[in-house]
């Protein structure tokens, strides 16, 4: 409720053009997926607002790479220095793709303002708490019945609800020394996978396709630098996965 009231804010003030991006900007330090949905939502109720609502949406993933090396470095510096290259590529990408929205903003028609209306919807704000709600009692149910074993689908589990999450859970194994350090770089990418889909799913049930289309490559292209950019810093390895998701049987495939 806080997200979208920020947005229909700086709308009032500042307008459409600015106001949008700059919201989507603020509320992803919030809740990126909570901001999405609030974007996909106005959007889809004034379809002039399209453009900037997609710039707002894009640029909200800027503050989750943001938050995760923050949240990164309170917890583990070595995992956070593992994660240095993949969160670079991944907030550079976001910083690209909603520069792109961002510039072709001052091509829009004057009728892309800001309009009158309620500050929130309280039936979005409750689905989307209940969602959250459910995704984070299914990644404890999973935990549970899984034990140690099932941490890898519990951290990707609860990346649905929040990646920041998942990340300080993977983290802060490493900072205990239950596991190595570039273990924790796998789940993390799963984490943020996780959420990912929940953003192009909010994106695409609340905003409607249109604004998918143009909100969901963006999304991908920050999942691709992360994962990328990984894969380039060695970050991803098979003892790594084996240490963090041993053998069921017991078999040890760690030397």
């Amino acid at each position: 409720m806080g997200v979208s009231a920020l947005g229909y804010a700086a709308q009032r003030l500042l307008g459409a053009r600015l106001g949008l991006p700059l919201s989507g900007l603020a509320g992803g330090f919030v809740s990126s997926a909570a901001t999405i949905g609030s974007m996909g939502a106005r959007a889809a109720k004034h379809p002039t607002l399209r453009r900037a609502a997609a710039a707002g949406a894009v640029l909200s993933t800027v503050a989750t790479i943001v938050q995760l090396a923050l949240v990164l470095l309170a917890t583990s510096r070595p995992v956070a220095e593992r994660m240095r290259l993949p969160l670079l590529l991944g907030g550079a990408a976001a910083v690209a793709y909603g520069a792109v929205f961002a510039l072709r903003l001052r091509r829009a028609p004057e009728t892309e303002r800001a309009p009158r209306g309620r500050a929130f919807d309280p039936k979005t704000s409750l689905l989307f708490a209940a969602t959250v709600t459910a995704i984070l009692i299914a990644a404890a149910a999973v935990h549970r019945w899984l034990g140690t074993t099932g941490l890898a689908v519990a951290v990707a589990l609860a990346g649905f609800a929040d990646a920041h999450a998942a990340a300080i859970s993977a983290a802060s194994l490493a900072a205990a020394g239950k596991i190595p350090p570039e273990a924790a770089v796998l789940p993390i990418l799963l984490g943020v996978t996780a959420n990912t889909v929940t953003k192009a799913i909010a994106a695409s049930a609340v905003g409607g396709r249109r604004f998918a289309l143009q909100t969901v490559p963006g999304l991908l292209l920050v999942l691709a630098g992360l994962w990328g950019g990984a894969l380039l810093a060695g970050g991803i390895r098979a003892d790594a996965i084996a240490s963090f998701v041993p053998d069921a049987a017991g078999v040890s495939f760690v030397p």
